[in-house]
C-alpha cells in the first residue's frame, strides 16, 4: 500500500505518517513547512519506506507509480496560523483540495479529508452533530479557515458523487499531544507555555467558554478505522468530554509544580465560539470508537514533550 499525506510534517499529519508506516505501508509526506517542520518527521527519515517531498499542494503535484490512499491534512489550523496566512489558508482549502483529489482521481486513490468542528462556527446546538449546517461568519477574521473546510467538504462530495472517488470525511475536534507548537496559539499550548515560564495564564472573556480535548493517539486511531470503512458523509472525531477554559487553566496550572502563573482576563477575540463539544455516536456506531486517553494522562505527556523543547 502506498499513502500520500498531504501536510504530513506537521502535528497531527506526522503522527498519520508513523501510524501507516507502522500498518505496512510506504508513505509520501508532502508538506511545503509553512507549519509543519522536519523535526516532526526527522526519526523517519532513516525509513526506507518514507520519503518527503517539499511542495506546496495549492500547486499541481504529480506522484510517480500507483497511490492506494490520500490524506489532505496541508492547512494552517490553528488561529495564530491562519490569521497570519489567511490567503495560503484559502488557498490549501480550495485549490490544496482540488490539487489532492485529483490525484486520489488519476490513480484511482481513496481520499481522506481532515475537516474541521470550526465548519459548525459558534454552534447554536449542543453538542454538535454531523447533520448541524454550522453557524458560521463567512466574512469574519475567522471566516478564512471556517470556508475553506466548508468549501473543502463540499468539492470532496463533489468529486465523490460526480467522479465516484472514494471518499473520506473526518471533522476533527480540538486535538492535542506531542509536537504541537509551543507558539501554535491555541490555548492548551499557549497555556502549558505560559506556565513553564510562570508568566500569566491568558484567559479571553471570563473562561466559561467550553472545549473538549481529544489525545493525538485517539485521533489517529479513529482516523485509520474511518479510511477502512465505506462512509462518504462527515464523521466528528474528538472527546466528548467537556470543560471550560477557566477550569482547563486551574488543571494546568496544577499541573505544572511550582509555577508563579496566575489567571489574568483579556477581551474575547471576534467569532469565537462560545461551546464546542462533539457529537460522536456516528463515530461509536460505524467504527467502533471511543477515546481511551484520560486527559490527565494526555496533558501530562504533552507537558513532557514541551519541556523537552522549550
Amino acid at each position: 500500500m502506498r499513502t500520500v499525506i498531504t501536510g504530513g510534517a506537521g502535528f497531527i499529519g506526522s503522527h498519520l505518517c508513523e501510524r501507516f508506516l507502522a500498518e505496512g505501508h510506504e508513505v509520501i509526506c508532502v508538506d511545503n513547512l509553512l507549519t509543519g517542520t522536519r523535526r516532526n518527521i526527522n526519526h523517519l527519515a532513516d525509513n526506507a519506506h518514507f520519503r518527503f517531498l517539499e511542495h506546496n499542494i495549492s500547486e499541481p503535484v504529480e506522484i510517480d507509480g500507483p497511490v492506494d490512499n490520500v490524506l489532505h491534512f496541508a492547512s494552517p489550523a490553528s488561529p495564530v496560523d491562519y490569521l497570519a496566512h489567511p490567503i495560503p489558508t484559502l488557498k490549501v482549502g480550495s485549490l490544496g483540495t482540488h490539487n489532492a483529489l485529483g490525484l486520489a482521481k488519476a490513480k484511482n486513490a481513496q481520499f481522506l479529508l481532515a475537516s474541521t468542528s470550526e465548519i459548525y462556527g459558534d454552534p447554536e446546538i449542543h453538542p454538535q452533530r454531523e447533520d448541524y449546517w454550522g453557524n458560521v461568519n463567512p466574512i469574519g477574521p475567522r471566516g478564512c479557515y471556517d470556508e475553506a473546510k466548508r468549501f473543502a467538504e463540499a468539492i470532496t462530495m463533489a468529486y465523490h458523487r460526480f467522479h465516484g472517488v472514494r471518499t473520506r470525511i473526518v471533522r476533527i475536534f480540538n486535538t492535542y499531544g506531542p509536537r504541537m507548537r509551543l507558539n501554535d496559539g491555541r490555548v492548551l499550548p499557549n497555556f502549558i507555555n505560559q506556565a513553564l515560564r510562570g508568566e500569566p495564564i491568558t484567559i479571553y472573556g471570563k473562561g466559561d467558554q467550553t472545549r473538549s480535548f481529544c489525545y493525538v493517539s485517539d485521533l489517529v486511531e479513529g482516523i485509520y478505522r474511518l479510511l477502512n470503512v465505506d462512509h462518504s458523509l462527515p464523521v466528528n472525531l474528538g472527546n466528548p468530554t467537556e470543560i471550560t477554559v477557566h477550569q482547563l487553566a486551574l488543571e494546568i496550572i496544577a499541573l505544572v509544580e511550582g509555577t508563579k502563573s496566575k489567571i489574568v482576563y483579556h477581551d474575547l477575540p471576534e467569532d469565537d465560539p462560545k461551546r464546542r463539544r462533539p457529537d460522536i455516536t456516528k463515530a461509536q456506531t460505524l467504527l467502533g470508537w471511543n477515546p481511551t486517553v484520560d486527559r490527565s494522562v494526555g496533558f501530562r505527556r504533552t507537558l513532557e514533550y514541551f519541556r523537552s523543547v522549550l
